[in-house]
């Protein structure tokens, strides 16, 4: 008799996904934000309790949540699946969207919305998990799921690992995840070797001296100082960097006064770098501290500006051998919905600590997420920039079907191509 395919396991195996769309649409409609996800840690820890063998650690690292099913002997596979949401305000239009609003680190009142696919790699994990406990007669080894906090600020797998993540489980063998991209939905994407960038975020003020607003001659403007500051920031990418290389600086806050008739005494940057180049990183980082000193030397600053770190993500190095076995595995199932080429991702994630922190191999790869009726017009127009919402946008909006069963199947057969 002919050895079953993984395919064949996972169509066999895969349970009903209407239980898990209609739980995603929940957890969008309920989104947390990083380091405040304890309701959408405790939905994950109510569904795998309903799987007998799991054993469920909850609490690590904040909100983070790890399961393990043992099965035997052989390799020990973690999946990851990450559940915080960005302080975005909702514009889908979609019957199920987000009118949440939480107070942030900061504790402002801010929308809330799952507009980076969190939301979506939460029920197709644990629709995966369903998957492969049922069929545990197929396969030997131990599995890990992995439900993450914090990653949007890059913090939440370091606060696993360093709150004892591999006390609670076995360190893993191999560590794998995904994530939904701006894609047609259905398309599952790998890549060897740098799959993603990294980043660095940080919050810089600028001093100036406050007055009234028909007095400039007496103050120091902190709102000048910062819009040059903005303006130079820009030609270090556009003068200064290989243009051969990838390389992104982005003002995405300026918070300055509280009225249009006082100059305020300071402004507060908060700053963004994406690069796929360690050397790049550190010179760019050098740059930006350069221009900014020197820009507020040259607005009479009555001091030196504050530069405060908030995150930093880990370039992201898929392992070639892993990478080389899942091009083997999803070419098989997915055919030409598969790319074993994929684009880098512009955007960052700390999956990769996971694995490193123990010096263990590791895959990321995309899934596509967008209405392949919605995809092929765009395309056919040529307006796929425009016409596709991306990641973080108000509009992102992953089309449930096919999105969810490709994150579903490409999860259950990564897995299986490691636990024999």
């Amino acid at each position: 008799m002919a050895q079953e395919s993984l395919t064949d396991i996972v169509n066999r195996f895969r349970p009903s996904l209407t239980p898990y769309e209609t739980l995603y649409k929940h957890i969008h409609q309920h989104p947390e934000l990083s380091q405040q996800e304890e309701n959408t840690a405790s939905t994950c820890a109510k569904y795998l309790s309903k799987l007998p063998g799991f054993s469920i650690h909850s609490s690590i690292g904040g909100h983070g949540l790890a399961a393990i099913l043992k099965n035997g002997s052989g390799k020990a596979v973690l999946l990851r699946a990450d559940i915080d949401a960005l302080p975005i305000e909702e514009m889908t239009g979609l019957p199920y969207a987000s009118k949440v609003r939480m107070k942030d680190d900061d504790g402002v009142g801010k929308p809330v919305m799952h507009a980076c696919g969190h939301d979506m790699h939460i029920a197709s994990m644990l629709a995966v998990a369903e998957l492969l406990h049922e069929a545990h007669d197929n396969w030997k080894g131990t599995l890990i799921v992995l439900f993450q906090p914090n990653e949007e600020r890059g913090a939440g797998a370091k606060a696993m690992v360093d709150d004892g993540l591999y006390d609670k489980v076995p360190v893993p063998d191999i560590v794998l995840g995904q994530h939904v991209m701006p894609l047609r939905a259905g398309a599952i994407g790998t890549r060897r070797g740098l799959m993603a960038s990294a980043a660095d975020s940080f919050r810089i003020t600028l001093y100036g001296k406050g007055g009234h607003g028909s007095q400039p001659h007496r103050t120091v403007d902190p709102v000048v100082m910062a819009a040059q500051v903005v303006v130079r920031l820009q030609t270090i990418v556009a003068r200064e960097m290989d243009p051969n290389d990838s390389v992104v600086v982005t003002v995405g806050s300026i918070q300055a006064g509280m009225t249009e008739n006082i100059i305020a005494d300071q402004a507060v940057l908060k700053v963004n770098v994406r690069n796929l180049n360690a050397q790049t990183r550190d010179k760019v980082l050098a740059a930006i501290k350069r221009v900014v000193n020197a820009e507020c030397q040259a607005s009479g600053a009555v001091k030196e500006p504050l530069f405060e770190p908030t995150s930093q993500f880990p370039f992201t190095n898929n392992d070639e051998q892993i990478t080389r076995e899942l091009e083997k595995s999803f070419g098989e199932h997915f055919g030409d919905q598969y790319d074993p080429n994929a684009p880098r991702l512009g955007g960052s994630e700390d999956f990769s600590i996971l694995a490193t922190s123990k010096e263990r191999p590791y895959c990321f790869w995309t899934v596509g997420a967008v209405d392949p009726n919605k995809w092929d017009e765009a395309e056919k127009k040529g307006t796929l920039q425009e016409d596709v919402p991306v990641n973080h946008s108000p509009f992102f909006a992953p089309v449930i079907q096919p999105t969810m069963k490709a994150g579903v199947d490409a999860l259950a057969v990564a897995a299986l191509t490691f636990l024999k």
